[in-house]
Formats: structure tokens, sequence, C-alpha cells
């Protein structure tokens, strides 16, 4: 699952090597991936329940493969029992944007 992302926050720390990504979970979906954004947030569905952090675990197992990272480069930094979290990922920016952002063909057959 793949929506077109609108433009989300994302703040750069660590000298560029890594950032900090604000995401709006929604657990026990029926199907699992980018569901486009909300609020300036990436939009995140997984269909794990949110019991005891399985909804956590698998939002950060999704986070580390559609930025083609390994779980361990990706950590949860806020918001463990809430929906809105923020995650701290080992790419810059601008890396993220690019996996993550808006395609300029999906933009084109939205227009």
């Amino acid at each position: 699952m793949r929506a077109s992302a609108q433009e989300f926050e994302c703040r750069d720390e660590a000298q560029g090597n890594a950032c900090r990504v604000r995401v709006r979970a929604q657990p026990g979906a029926r199907r699992e991936g980018l569901a486009g954004t909300w609020n300036g947030m990436l939009k995140l569905a997984v269909s794990a329940p949110p019991e005891d952090g399985r909804a956590n675990e698998r939002l950060l197992r999704l986070l580390a493969d559609l930025l083609g990272l390994r779980p361990n480069q990706v950590a949860l930094l806020s918001g463990e029992h809430a929906r809105v979290k923020e995650f701290r990922v080992e790419r810059s920016c601008n890396e993220v944007r690019a996996l993550l952002g808006p395609r300029p063909d999906a933009q084109a057959k939205e227009a």
C-alpha cells in the first residue's frame, strides 16, 4: 500500500546523518504501508493491534523497510502509548523525503 504523501515534518540531527520523523499510527489496519500524511506527519498503517507494544514494533520495522534500513537504525523516541510517535532514523531528511515524499508522476496523475 502506497498512498501519495504530501509534505511532512522532518528534522535533521547528528550533522545531517540522522533525522527525527513524526508519525501518525494506524494500528489494526487491513493493509500495511504508507497511508499518506496527516497534519504534517507521515501516516503509517500496520495490521498489528495496539497491545503489548506489537504495533510499535511493527511500525518501527515498517519504517525501516520503507527507508531501506535495518530495524536497529530506527528508534522510537516518544509516543509509546499514543498514536502520534516520533522516530529517530539514520538517514538525512533529504533522503527520507526522497524515499517517502510525493512522487512527480503521482502528482501529475492527480492534477
